[in-house]
């Protein structure tokens, strides 16, 4: 699944692993996440949006996914 999240991670000045304290995760699934190898929980996809303060489908894009 593709996403903005290095975009919108990079536009606050943070790095991976400032995010991911943030987020009570680890620096490796931030850069799992940015790298489509791994797509988030619902709830931490929900943390997410509220900590970018934008909707899931903005961040992420599921076209192409079957």
């Amino acid at each position: 699944m593709k996403n903005r999240l290095k975009e919108l991670r990079t536009g606050q000045g943070w790095s991976q692993a400032a995010l991911g304290d943030k987020l009570d995760v680890s620096r490796q699934t931030i850069i799992a996440i940015e790298t489509g190898r791994y797509d988030p929980s619902l709830p931490l996809a929900f943390k997410l949006a509220r900590l970018f303060d934008c909707r899931i489908e903005d961040m992420f894009d599921d076209e192409g996914e079957n």
